[in-house]
């Protein structure tokens, strides 16, 4: 479990196909062997990673076709900048919302301006999922907890602070990219249990 609070950021070493994965080669920002042995989570743009083998200042992962699929990780290229940030202990601060690591779909950045001494931030999404975002609600954008505004069934807004821009990958992003969603856990099953209700 994450919280969308983004720790530091990483950069591609290398995404190689290999006979029964691909490897995604990372270069991390954290203190060698902080927690981050074989077998930990990583959520690396928002996608929960499994530790294959961590040595030094880097991590390798397996990539799968499902992930690939699902994901902006398969148009990684080395040198790119990938947003990350380890599970929560137990003791933690919940400082931006439940985070699962299970990455919905993609979405295409529309809009990145200036207005005023804002920065604004459009996002297309696949109209199935808008049901789960409201005005001042979350949403996980490339593993980014943020107040999502102007909802619409195609796309939704969020401003970006100076703090968020400069701790995340997310200053680099220009119009066209492609970007990880992850909807909100518990909008997902307030749905699943109104449904019964909602068909009587």
């Amino acid at each position: 479990m994450f919280t969308g609070i983004v720790e530091g950021v990483g950069k591609v070493e290398s995404l190689v196909e290999e006979k029964e994965s691909w490897c995604l080669t990372l270069s991390l920002p954290f203190e060698e062997n902080d927690g981050l042995e074989a077998g930990a989570s990583l959520a690396v743009n928002g996608c929960c990673l499994t530790f294959r083998k961590q040595g030094g200042q880097t991590g390798e992962f397996d990539l799968l076709e499902e992930t690939l699929n699902r994901t902006n990780l398969g148009d990684l290229k080395t040198g790119d900048l990938v947003n990350l940030e380890r599970s929560v202990p137990a003791n933690g601060r919940m400082g931006g919302h439940f985070v699962t690591g299970h990455i919905d779909g993609v979405g295409e950045v529309k809009i990145f301006e200036e207005r005023g001494k804002n920065l604004y931030f459009r996002v297309s999404l696949p109209e199935k999922y808008s049901c789960y975002l409201v005005d001042k609600g979350c949403v996980s954008v490339d593993g980014c907890s943020l107040t999502v505004c102007e909802v619409e069934q195609d796309s939704f807004a969020i401003w970006l602070i100076p703090h968020t821009l400069g701790k995340t990958n997310l200053q680099q992003k220009t119009v066209g990219d492609m970007i990880n969603l992850e909807f909100d856990i518990l909008a997902k099953y307030v749905e699943k249990f109104s449904l019964p209700i909602l068909g009587n």
